[in-house]
């Protein structure tokens, strides 16, 4: 079966997509959980509970991130050169947060000196607060511009600085937002499976933070809608060759405007339904750990995540990457995209082993389905994390 060039570019940016939601999902429930360590475990018993709870799952849920990457340098090698080029040394910094998770879960408890187990503690912390946050915050500079442009032979150059991601001199802490909304809502949804998977009194203190970060989540997520609205231009492409045309970012034109990112919810009324999602569904999961049934919260948790993310994906679309200082080499799904005999082969593929993904997820989170409690760790002393 032959998909033509057009579906073949718009089914690539659906995947890329789910790829993120399910890397937010289940490897954000890790990071989540890595931020609440040193805080709802108050003992050493405890927090080996806390992190056994991730333990058995972590690497698995990573295994989203790894793909999304992989993702990005197959379909889009224009956005993976520009954005991992510009945004390299925040890169660094997520992949340097990463690295403390590994050593962490599997070195932490083998020794018994509790400023060992401290530092690993906080390694974890770090592990899950950093990564989280500058994922959030690069969403941030995707809605408000990277300052990059491209040559006549499309060699992207970034003229931005790595505080500039931070703080914009147009739009101020816009993208520090976007990173606060990242870390509350990872650490509510970690909070609420602590709340799942652990006994008394690790549940009852994961249950209140399930409260904080899912408010602070909610009232960070409104006010960066209406920042979006009034304090940020938006970008809309004029004119460009036909869908099915080989790509070429410069063969384009494009315009900032005042309530561009708004464009796709008044032409698709539907699309509404991915922030009343995020709200809603952040709203009820807040409300379900309150009333102790932390099932149907994460569940509502992870539909909180997946309209957040999907707002965003759906505000920006067709754009990818909007290019600040030269709108016209902003990167859009029908300009920076790989040819079809490689998005075909890719897509095929991915028919394959994204069901195996979710696949064997599915089957080690239901092997694995119980709470962890003090007396299990202390019965498995050098078998548990």
């Amino acid at each position: 079966m032959i998909i033509d060039y057009e579906t073949l570019k718009l089914l690539w940016w659906v995947l890329v997509g789910i790829l993120f939601i399910g890397f937010a999902v289940t490897d954000g429930m890790d990071m989540g959980v890595g931020m609440l360590l040193p805080f709802l475990g108050k003992k050493d018993i405890e927090r080996r509970v806390i992190i056994n709870t991730v333990g058995p799952h972590w690497d698995g849920n990573q295994v989203w991130l790894i793909t999304a990457a992989g993702a990005i340098f197959a379909a889009w090698p224009l956005v993976y050169a520009s954005a991992f080029s510009g945004f390299y040394f925040a890169m660094l910094l997520a992949l340097f947060g990463l690295f403390f998770r590994p050593v962490g879960f599997d070195y932490r408890s083998k020794i018994e000196d509790p400023r060992w187990r401290n530092s690993w503690d906080w390694g974890l912390f770090i592990g899950g607060l950093v990564p989280a946050l500058i994922f959030g915050v690069a969403f941030g500079n995707l809605l408000q511009g990277v300052p990059f442009h491209l040559d006549t032979l499309l060699r992207p150059y970034y003229t931005g600085s790595f505080f500039g991601l931070l703080w914009s001199r147009e739009h101020g802490p816009f993208a520090l937002l976007a990173g606060l909304i990242s870390v509350a809502m990872l650490a509510m949804h970690g909070a609420i499976w602590l709340q799942l998977r652990t006994a008394e009194p690790i549940s009852t203190r994961a249950k209140g933070a399930a409260r904080v970060w899912g408010l602070v989540t909610i009232i960070a997520f409104g006010l960066a809608g209406v920042w979006l609205v009034f304090g940020i231009e938006g970008y809309r492409v004029v004119s460009m060759p036909a869908l099915d045309a080989m790509p070429n970012p410069l063969t384009k034109e494009v315009v900032r405007e005042a309530g561009a990112w708004l464009a796709n919810y008044q032409t698709y009324p539907a699309s509404i339904a991915f922030p009343v999602l995020g709200f809603v569904g952040l709203g009820l999961a807040v409300v379900l750990s309150i009333l102790d049934r932390p099932g149907a919260g994460l569940v509502l948790s992870s539909l909180g995540i997946t309209g957040i993310i999907m707002t965003a994906g759906a505000a920006m679309f067709p754009f990818i990457m909007p290019s600040s200082t030269n709108p016209n080499s902003s990167l859009i799904v029908w300009d920076a995209v790989s040819s079809h005999l490689t998005l075909s082969i890719m897509f095929w593929a991915a028919m394959i082993f994204v069901p195996i993904i979710i696949g064997y997820t599915t089957w080690t989170y239901t092997k694995m389905w119980r709470r962890v409690t003090v007396e299990e760790i202390e019965s498995q002393e050098h078998l548990a994390y």
